[in-house]
C-alpha cells in the first residue's frame, strides 16, 4: 500500500493493521504463526533461545553477546543485507554499553551490514525493592540512555531509536525522578501486571534529556532547522 493510501486511511480512522510477534526465536512460535506465509512487520527475537538453528532462531543484544556471534546472526536472518530489515535493541547496563557497544558497533560496520541500533535502558535495570517488587531506578535508565548516544557518537554511528516502558498514568512503579518516588511509595500506585512503567513524569524527563540531546547534536553538526 502506498503512502497516499496510508494517509488516506489515516485521516478516515481506519485501523492500521501491525504485525508484532514476540518470541520469534521459538520454532514452535514461527510455526504457530506462519512467519514464512505472513508479510510480519516486527519478529522480537528474546534471549531465551540465542544459539541459531537451521530454521533460522536467533538471540537478542546484551552484555554476553560476543561481535562474532552478532556478524553472524546478521547475516543469518538478512542474507541480503537489505535496509530496514534488522533493529538490533541493547540492553545491557550503562556500564557495560560503554565496555562492550563499541566493539558490536565496529564489528557490523566492518561486516558492511545495514542495521538499525535501538536503546532499551529499561530491562537491564530491574532491580528488586526491599519489599521484593520489582522497579527500576529512573537514575540508571538515564545513564544507560546517556551511555547509548555517547558511544554512537564517538564511533560515528547513529541511535536508530529509544523502546521505553512507560504509562500516562501517575503509577509508582520506577523509583527516582523530579517527584523522587521512593521504595516506600512503590506499595502506593503499583498496578503493573508485568514490568516496572515509568509513569507520565517520569518518561516526560527522559524524553525531554533525548530531545536536548538531539538539539544540541543537530546544532553541533550545523544542521539546526529552526534557523
Amino acid at each position: 500500500m502506498g503512502w497516499k493510501k496510508r494517509e488516506q486511511r489515516r485521516r478516515r480512522g481506519a485501523p492500521a493493521n501491525f504485525k508484532d510477534e514476540r518470541e520469534g526465536a521459538i520454532v514452535e512460535a514461527i510455526e504457530s504463526v506462519e512467519l514464512k506465509k505472513q508479510d510480519w512487520h516486527i519478529i522480537s527475537i528474546g534471549t531465551s533461545n540465542q544459539a541459531l538453528d537451521p530454521q533460522g532462531s536467533a538471540g537478542s543484544v546484551s552484555d554476553k553477546m560476543d561481535p562474532k556471534e552478532l556478524v553472524n546472526l546478521c547475516e543469518t536472518l538478512n542474507p541480503h543485507n537489505k535496509p530496514g530489515r534488522l533493529t538490533i535493541i541493547t540492553r545491557m547496563g550503562a556500564d557495560n554499553m560503554r565496555l562492550k557497544l563499541p566493539h558490536l558497533i565496529r564489528a557490523v560496520r566492518q561486516a558492511g551490514l545495514i542495521v538499525t541500533w535501538v536503546s532499551d535502558p529499561m530491562h537491564g535495570n530491574t532491580i528488586k525493592a526491599p519489599s521484593g517488587l520489582k522497579t527500576r531506578p529512573v537514575d540508571a535508565i538515564r545513564a544507560e540512555l546517556r551511555a547509548f548516544f555517547d558511544v554512537h557518537e564517538q564511533e560515528g554511528s547513529y541511535p536508530g531509536g529509544v523502546h521505553l516502558e512507560m504509562t500516562g498514568q501517575n503509577v509508582t512503579e520506577c523509583i527516582g525522578g523530579s517527584k523522587a518516588v521512593t521504595f516506600e511509595d512503590l506499595n502506593s500506585r503499583y498496578h503493573t501486571h508485568c514490568d516496572p512503567r515509568l509513569n507520565a513524569s517520569q518518561s516526560l524527563e527522559l524524553a525531554f534529556a533525548i530531545a536536548e540531546r538531539l538539539r544540541k547534536k543537530r546544532l553541533k553538526s550545523g544542521n539546526d532547522f529552526q534557523r
